[in-house]
C-alpha cells in the first residue's frame, strides 16, 4: 500500500442526503436507541497554499465564494461537523478559516432531523448565544465554562470525555489522501468529497 502523506493543510479542532451533496442536509439519521441522542461538535481548518500556476491564471471566483479566509498567515477553509454518540456524521458546514467555530452551532443544530438530548463541545462554544440555541432545542449543554465566566456552570464530565468522537471522525476523513491534502479546488467539490467520505464512514 502506498503510504499516506502528511496533510498539507494542518487541522485545528475546536470541538444531506448524499444525492444532493449540499451543506443543508444531513448525511444520515442517528442510530435508534432508547437513550436520547448525544451530539458532538468539532471543526477542522485546512490551509490553502497558493502555487505559482494559480497566480498566472485568470480569476474565475473569489476567496469568499470558495470559503477561503486568511488565517495564520495563509488562506484556509474550516469544516464544521456534528456527529452522534457513535461518531457518525450528521451534518457538515464549510466556512472560511477565520470564522469563529461557535457561530456555526445554530446552523449545525438546524440541519439535524431530530433534536439531540445533549450537545457536547469544548469551551470555545461557551457563549450566551450557543447556550440559548441549545436551550431552544431542550438539550443539555455539556460544555466546560470559560475561565472568564463569573458563574461556574456545572456539566457532565463523564459525558464530556466522549467529545473525542468528533476529533476521531476528522481523523478518519484524513485517511483519504485526496481529502487530507485538499486536492479539490472549489468549495463545492471539497464539501462534496467530505459528504462522500462521511457516507462511507457510516458504512464501516
Amino acid at each position: 500500500m502506498a503510504r499516506l502523506t502528511r496533510a498539507i493543510r494542518p487541522l485545528e479542532h475546536g470541538g444531506a442526503a448524499l444525492s444532493a451533496l449540499g451543506p443543508s442536509r444531513g448525511v444520515g439519521s442517528p442510530v435508534p436507541s432508547s437513550a436520547r441522542t448525544r451530539l458532538r461538535l468539532g471543526a477542522g481548518r485546512f490551509d490553502h497554499p497558493q502555487g505559482p500556476q494559480s497566480r498566472s491564471r485568470a480569476k474565475k471566483s473569489t476567496p469568499a465564494a470558495e470559503s477561503l479566509g486568511r488565517s495564520r498567515g495563509s488562506f484556509s477553509t474550516k469544516l464544521h461537523a456534528a456527529v452522534d454518540a457513535l461518531g457518525n456524521c450528521l451534518h457538515l458546514v464549510l466556512t472560511p478559516g477565520h470564522w469563529v467555530n461557535c457561530t456555526q452551532l445554530p446552523v449545525l443544530l438546524a440541519g439535524l432531523r431530530h433534536a439531540p438530548g445533549a450537545v457536547v463541545a469544548d469551551n470555545a462554544y461557551d457563549t450566551n448565544a450557543v447556550l440559548a440555541a441549545i436551550a431552544c432545542r431542550h438539550a443539555e449543554p455539556v460544555i466546560p465554562p470559560k475561565s472568564s465566566r463569573n458563574e461556574r456552570r456545572a456539566y457532565d464530565q463523564n459525558l464530556y470525555a466522549e467529545r473525542n468522537k468528533a476529533e476521531r471522525f476528522f481523523g478518519r476523513l484524513k485517511e483519504a489522501r485526496g481529502f487530507a491534502t485538499c486536492y479539490d479546488k472549489t468549495a463545492v467539490s471539497f464539501l462534496a468529497t467530505a459528504h462522500l467520505l462521511a457516507a462511507l464512514d457510516w458504512l464501516r
